[in-house]
Formats: C-alpha cells, sequence, structure tokens
C-alpha cells in the first residue's frame, strides 16, 4: 500500500476525532492550549495504538484471506465509512445541542479517545490482510490524528457547530472510495 493510501486512511479515520476536538472547542468550558494538546495527544495515541492491536489481530488469520484481502478493504473501509456516514446523517436530522459548559477531564478524554478509534482497530485487521506496513501505518495515522484534533479543539473555540457532521460525512465518504480504489486495483 502508498504512503499517500495510508495518508488517505489516516485522514478518513481522524474526522471521528477531528468532530469529537472540534465539540470540544466549542461545548466544553476553558480549553486552552494544555486541553488542545492532550487532546490531540491521547485521541493521536488511541488512533495510532487501536491499528496495531487490530493488526496482530488480523495476522492470526492472514493466510486464509490473502485471496481475499481486495474484499475485505472494501468491506472493512466501506462499512466503517458508511457507518460513519450514517450516525453523521441521524445527528443532522437532530443535532445535540452542548447540554453544559462543564470542563474537560482526563476520563472524560479517554472514554473519547477510545470511542473514536474502534474504527482504527477494524483498519488495522485490514492492515494486516493487505500485508501493509504497521509501523508507518500506525505513526501516519497518530501525526494525522494528533493535528487533526488539534486543528479540531482550535477550530471548534472560533467556529459554531455546522461542521461537525459534515466533517463525518467527508470523512466516511473518503473511506469508503478508498475501499473501492484498493479493490479496483487488487
Amino acid at each position: 500500500m502508498s504512503i499517500g493510501s495510508t495518508f488517505l486512511i489516516a485522514f478518513g479515520l481522524a474526522m471521528d476525532a477531528f468532530a469529537v476536538a472540534l465539540t470540544n472547542g466549542m461545548c466544553l468550558y476553558r480549553v486552552g492550549k494544555k486541553e488542545m494538546f492532550l487532546t490531540a495527544a491521547l485521541f493521536g495515541a488511541f488512533q495510532g495504538g487501536m491499528p496495531v492491536i487490530g493488526y496482530f489481530a488480523g495476522q492470526s488469520f492472514r493466510g486464509y484471506m490473502d485471496t481475499w484481502s481486495n474484499w475485505a478493504a472494501l468491506i472493512l473501509l466501506g462499512g466503517i465509512g458508511g457507518r460513519m456516514i450514517w450516525e453523521a446523517w441521524k445527528g443532522l436530522k437532530g443535532p445535540e445541542q452542548c447540554e453544559s459548559k462543564m470542563g474537560l477531564s482526563l476520563n472524560l478524554l479517554l472514554f473519547q479517545g477510545f470511542a473514536t478509534s474502534i474504527d482504527a482497530l477494524t483498519v488495522g485487521i485490514g492492515f494486516a490482510v493487505i500485508g501493509a506496513d504497521l509501523f508507518i501505518s500506525a505513526l501516519c495515522i497518530a501525526a494525522v490524528t494528533f493535528c487533526c484534533s488539534w486543528a479540531g479543539v482550535c477550530m471548534g473555540k472560533q467556529c459554531g457547530r455546522f461542521l461537525k457532521h459534515k466533517a463525518e460525512i467527508f470523512g466516511g465518504a473518503l473511506l469508503i472510495l478508498l475501499g473501492l480504489k484498493l479493490f479496483l486495483d487488487g
């Protein structure tokens, strides 16, 4: 898999973290540089670490999947992207409001980091199936997520709520298109 494809996967996966970081910036009380860094670092660590876990889980059945890797990439990335679009579409129909001006806590960030990285676990299984370079892939995902999360918190402080679901739709569409590309490249 090319570095360009890896970057596109990383960017697509980072959209969930971006959307959550954006919401944190808009809704949570007193989000400064320390909170921005902590958000970006934790989200990047989760997004970069989950593919590693998924990769090693996927290695156990790689031999069975070699002949089906293009289908696996299409199904995994298409499914993840489709779920992201579906969740964002539901949110567009009834967007949630900021419930309170609560502060940003470590427990909240850990929960958010884990929740936004479940998709990355599945992508890690796909990486094992297609034999992607784990170190480069995980590092790229972590770095892109860090940057997108930092930008999300900054933008959230400046912008309105309208970007959240649009970012998830864009990220989901990107993953679906990448799954199709990998499938067609065979």
